[in-house]
C-alpha cells in the first residue's frame, strides 16, 4: 500500500487531469492536522457522496470538532471521489485518503461514516472497497479499521447489516468517545470480543450478534441476539443537552451545496406529523440558550467570514425563543448586512413579528411546507392548517416585500384522490392571487411535490406506497394544471421514490442485492444520470426479492418489522394508535400543549425537564426490561481502564 509521501506525489501528477482537484487537495482554512505519530487513536470521518455534498453535512462537522478536541485523538475528512478521480485511483492503485495528511484509510484506527439517506448505500460499499478493505464486516479482522455508520439512514440498518461493524443508533456525540475508548483499551483482543464490548454501550447495534428468521411469506418472524451482550433491543442514544456549536467550520476550496454556516438552535420535533421519520427519531425536543447561539455567531463570524447563518432545526420557527433570537440578531449584526435563515418554518408558528425580523433576508424566497391541501389529507397526516391561516401568512409575507413563495407537498398519501391533488394546484393558486395584490405579474409561486414512503418508526409504517401509475396519474394531472405565468412545478421521479422505499423498508436479505448492484456498477444513486435502475432490477431478480413486496404491501398491525429490535424510544403502541388515528381522520395536538406517553423511557423524561418549559409533564411510562444475561458475559467496559476522556 501507498504512504502518504507517495500519495502526495500521485496527487501533483493526476489532480490536473481530473474536475474540481481542489476535492481532494486538503489544506483549507481551519482545517485541524495534528502530529499523525504522537496521537494514540485516529478516526477518518467520512461522507459517501462527493466533497461538493459531504461538506455541508453538519453531523460530520459536529463529530470531527468533538473529537480534534481531545489531545489523543485525530479526526480527518473523506469522502467519494467523483468518477473521473476515482478511475485513476484504481488505474495506479491509489487507496482512498484522508484529506488532511494524506493517510491511507487503511491506516486509520476507525472509519465513521455517516448514512443521512439510503441512496448512499452502495457509495459507501465502494468507499470501503476504494480504501482497499473486504467490503463485509466478517472479513475484516482486527488489523482492519472499525467500521462504524451513524444518520437517519441507520434506523432500519438491516440493508447495510453484513458490511458494518458497529451502527451507532440515534445521536453520536456521546458514544463515538464510547466507542474510541472502548478500542483503546480492547486494542490487544480480536476484533469479535472488541465487537462484544461495543455491544454493550448504549445505542451500539453489531449486527454479527443477531440471526434474522422469516416466516413462509417472507416476513420477519424474529430478530434475535446471539450472543449475552447484545440486548433485545438497541435502545437509542441521546444527548440530555446539545453540545456547544461548531464555529471554526471549514472553508471549502470548491462551491458547496451550502455557502453558510449553521447552527442548530433545536433538536427534535412535537408536531407529530404522520409521515415524518425525522420527527418520530429525534425526540424529545432540546433548545439551545439564545446566548449560546449569538455567542457562536460572533465566533463564526471572526473564524471564517461566512456572511449567511443558517439556524437550523426541524422547524426553527417552533424554537421557543425565535421571536427574541431573531431581535437580537438584528440588534447585535444587523449593520454587518447578513442573511439570516431559517430553513425550515412552519405555517401555524411564522407571526408577523418572525417576519419583520426577517425582513434583511429578502435575496431568496420564503418557503412554507403544507404538505396536503384539503382538510381530510391534512388531518390523515396530522399536519392541519386551514386554508385561510396558508393565504394570511402569504399576505403578511407578500406585504413584507418577498416576492417569491416556496410550497412543499407530498402526493400519495394515504387515502388521496385526484380531487386531493387538484386541491395543490388550486391552493398554489390562491397564493399567488395574494401576490400579485401586492407585486402583480412580478409574484411567483414554485412548487415542490414528492412522492410519499412509508418510513421506519412512524405511524404510517404499516402503509403501502401509492401505486406508480397512480403516482404518475397525479403528477399529469399537476403538470396540466400548472401552466401558467408565475407557477413553477418540480417534481421527483416516482421510481427513484419506489427505489428508496424499498431500501428503507428493507430486511437483511436486502443487503445481498445492495453489493450485487454495487458489483454491476451502481454508485451515486443519489445522482439522476448516475442510477441504474436496470443493475437493481437485475440484481433483485437474481437474489429471488421483490421491491413491491416491500414498498406496496400493506402490513397486518401485529407484523414484525425488519427494524423491530431497534428502539427509538417511540412505542409500537403508539405508532399503532396513530395509524388508525389517520385512518378515522382523528388528529393530535403538537405534545408541547399535551403529552400523549409515546413512549420515552423515564431518562428521557426527566432530561425533558431539564430542557423543555416547566410546564411540559410526562406521565408515568412504564419501565421497558432489557436483556440482561448474567452466564458467560464478557466483563463490562469499565473494569478496563479508560485513557480516551482527557483533553
Amino acid at each position: 500500500m501507498k504512504t502518504s509521501a507517495q500519495i502526495e506525489n500521485a496527487l501533483e501528477r493526476i489532480l490536473p487531469r481530473v474536475a474540481k482537484p481542489g476535492r481532494y487537495t486538503g489544506g483549507e482554512y481551519n482545517q485541524v492536522v495534528k502530529n499523525w505519530d504522537e496521537i494514540d487513536y485516529k478516526v477518518a470521518f467520512a461522507f459517501p457522496d462527493i466533497y461538493d455534498l459531504g461538506m455541508s453535512n453538519l453531523g460530520l462537522m459536529i463529530l470531527y470538532d468533538l473529537v480534534n478536541k481531545h489531545r489523543n485523538l485525530l479526526a480527518e475528512r473523506v469522502y467519494s471521489p467523483w468518477t473521473d478521480m476515482e478511475e485513476i485511483m484504481r488505474e495506479q492503485a491509489i487507496p482512498l485518503f484522508s484529506l488532511e495528511t494524506k493517510h491511507p484509510i487503511r491506516e486509520f484506527d476507525m472509519l465513521a461514516m455517516t448514512l443521512p439517506y439510503e441512496q448512499l448505500y452502495t457509495n459507501a460499499l465502494n468507499l470501503i472497497d476504494l480504501a482497499g478493505m473486504p467490503v463485509r464486516s466478517e472479513d475484516r479482522d482486527a488489523s482492519y479499521p472499525l467500521v462504524v455508520a451513524g444518520g437517519h439512514a441507520c434506523y432500519n440498518p438491516e440493508p447495510m447489516a453484513p458490511f458494518i461493524d458497529v451502527f451507532v443508533i440515534g445521536e453520536g456525540e456521546a458514544a463515538i468517545l464510547e466507542i474510541i475508548g472502548v478500542m483503546q483499551a480492547a486494542s490487544h483482543l480480536d476484533r469479535e470480543t472488541q465487537l462484544r464490548y461495543i455491544a454493550q454501550i448504549e445505542g451500539c447495534y453489531v449486527p454479527r450478534f443477531y440471526d434474522v428468521a422469516y416466516h413462509e411469506d417472507g416476513t420477519v418472524a424474529a430478530v434475535t441476539p446471539t450472543m449475552p451482550e447484545a440486548p433485545a433491543k438497541v435502545l437509542k442514544t441521546i444527548v440530555p443537552v446539545l453540545p456547544p456549536p461548531v464555529t471554526d467550520f471549514i472553508i471549502p476550496f470548491v462551491e458547496t451545496v451550502h455557502n453558510r454556516a449553521p447552527i442548530e438552535i433545536m433538536r427534535g420535533c412535537t408536531r407529530g406529523c404522520r409521515f415524518c421519520h425525522a420527527g418520530m427519531v429525534t425526540r424529545p425536543v432540546r433548545e439551545r440558550p439564545v446566548e449560546e447561539v449569538l455567542t457562536a455567531m460572533e465566533q463564526i463570524l471572526e473564524s471564517t467570514g461566512y456572511e449567511e447563518i443558517a439556524l437550523l432545526s426541524l422547524s426553527s420557527s417552533d424554537y421557543t425563543n425565535v421571536l427574541e433570537l431573531t431581535e437580537k440578531i438584528g440588534q447585535r449584526f444587523g449593520h454587518l448586512g447578513l442573511n439570516i435563515s431559517l430553513p425550515s418554518l412552519r405555517i401555524e408558528s411564522v407571526s408577523t413579528q418572525l417576519m419583520d425580523n426577517l425582513g434583511d433576508g429578502r435575496r431568496g424566497g420564503f418557503t412554507l411546507a403544507p404538505e396536503a391541501a384539503t382538510e381530510k389529507m391534512r388531518n390523515t397526516i396530522n399536519k392541519f392548517v386551514t386554508h385561510e391561516e396558508l393565504l394570511e401568512t402569504a399576505r403578511e409575507i407578500y406585504r413584507r416585500d418577498w416576492r417569491t413563495i416556496k410550497l412543499y407537498f407530498m402526493i400519495g398519501h394515504p387515502r388521496e384522490e385526484l380531487e386531493d391533488v387538484q386541491a395543490i394546484a388550486d391552493l398554489a393558486k390562491a397564493v399567488l392571487a395574494e401576490g400579485r395584490k401586492f407585486h402583480g405579474n412580478k409574484a411567483s409561486v414554485n412548487v415542490g411535490v414528492s412522492t410519499f414512503i412509508p418510513k421506519p418508526h412512524t405511524p404510517f409504517q404499516w402503509e403501502p406506497m401509492d401505486e406508480t401509475e397512480k403516482v404518475y396519474e397525479k403528477l399529469d394531472l399537476l403538470k396540466e394544471a400548472f401552466r401558467g405565468p408565475g407557477l413553477r412545478l418540480r417534481w421527483n421521479n416516482p421510481q427513484e421514490s419506489v427505489f428508496e422505499g424499498f431500501l428503507s423498508r428493507g430486511d437483511r436479505r436486502m443487503a445481498n442485492a445492495v453489493e450485487l448492484a454495487w458489483r454491476k456498477g451502481a454508485k451515486f444513486d443519489a445522482w439522476m444520470e448516475h442510477f441504474k435502475q436496470d443493475a437493481w432490477g437485475e440484481a433483485l431478480d437474481e437474489m429471488g426479492l421483490d421491491a413491491h413486496f416491500y414498498t406496496h404491501r400493506k402490513r397486518r398491525i401485529d407484523e414484525v418489522f425488519p427494524w423491530e429490535h431497534i428502539d427509538v424510544a417511540v412505542t409500537k403502541k403508539f405508532l399503532t394508535q396513530d395509524y388508525l388515528m389517520s385512518q378515522q381522520q382523528e388528529t393530535r395536538v403538537d405534545c408541547r400543549n399535551h403529552c400523549f406517553a409515546c413512549g420515552i423511557l423515564p431518562k428521557l423524561r426527566d432530561l425533558r425537564r431539564e430542557t423543555e418549559p416547566e410546564a411540559w409533564q410526562c406521565p408515568p411510562v412504564p419501565k421497558r426490561k432489557h436483556h440482561q444475561p448474567v452466564e458467560k458475559r464478557v466483563p463490562v467496559v469499565d473494569s478496563i481502564p479508560l485513557t480516551v476522556v482527557g483533553s
